[in-house]
């Protein structure tokens, strides 16, 4: 079956939440899809460093009044109703387990990446239940979890000069439902697609192919992504 924008169902109304908001992957997403038109909640430990955070995007050209506020994690967890996990893989499980109250029934997608760094540049770090995503599948179980966004440029999410991002955001999920949804989240960001990659045990390659993304970066200096041919 080839991807058709025009079956992805109609998400306009879906408030998104951003856990980590305040970090640059975070804020990248919330600027695009508040500019989409989205209602976005940025959350953060600090409601203060939130609320700074959304005004700085809310100031961003393109960005609609009152598209944006900023909350603490616990309160953005509970009035969203897709929530975007953004935080530093070191965070990452003590985060997600502390809001499994409030994320209980909430879809919830993770794009952690758990990478490490050293002289030799970055490579993946293995996680006990196989990649961050299935980590906060294993601290959510009452949450719809997948993986989305995981190699999504954080300058060019942030460039207010760039209006198209020419790339796929490989799903993956339990359940088939969500890659619609999702997919027509990431369909709200122009050039973007959102593309099945297979159930939770196949994000960990994902997950760590960030790190070939990086090198790729460096050496090209270029905001490289993924582009699936054929679908």
């Amino acid at each position: 079956m080839a991807y058709d924008a025009s079956d992805l169902p109609d998400v306009s109304g879906l408030t998104v939440g951003i856990i980590g908001g305040t970090g640059d992957q975070g804020r990248g997403l919330a600027y695009r899809f508040a500019r989409a038109g989205q209602r976005v909640l940025i959350g953060s430990r600090s409601a203060e460093r939130a609320a700074q955070s959304a005004e700085e995007i809310a100031a961003l050209p393109g960005v609609p009044a009152g598209g944006v506020t900023g909350a603490d994690n616990d309160e953005v967890a509970r009035r969203s109703d897709v929530v975007i996990v953004a935080v530093p893989w070191d965070g990452h499980a003590a985060t997600v387990g502390a809001l499994a109250e409030p994320l209980a029934g909430k879809i919830v997608i993770d794009c952690v990446n758990p990478l490490g760094f050293d002289k030799q540049g970055p490579y993946a770090l293995p996680v006990p239940e196989g990649s961050a995503v299935q980590q906060a599948a294993a601290l959510l179980p009452d949450s719809r979890v997948c993986a989305a966004f995981n190699h999504v440029s954080a300058p060019l999410l942030a460039d207010p000069e760039i209006d198209r991002i020419d790339l796929d955001v490989l799903i993956c999920t339990e359940e088939r439902e969500l890659v619609g949804i999702v997919g027509a989240l990431a369909a709200r960001i122009p050039g973007m697609r959102g593309i099945y990659a297979g159930r939770l045990r196949n994000a960990h390659q994902i997950e760590a192919f960030t790190a070939n993304l990086i090198a790729i970066n460096r050496r090209y200096k270029a905001h490289a992504g993924i582009r699936v041919t054929d679908v």
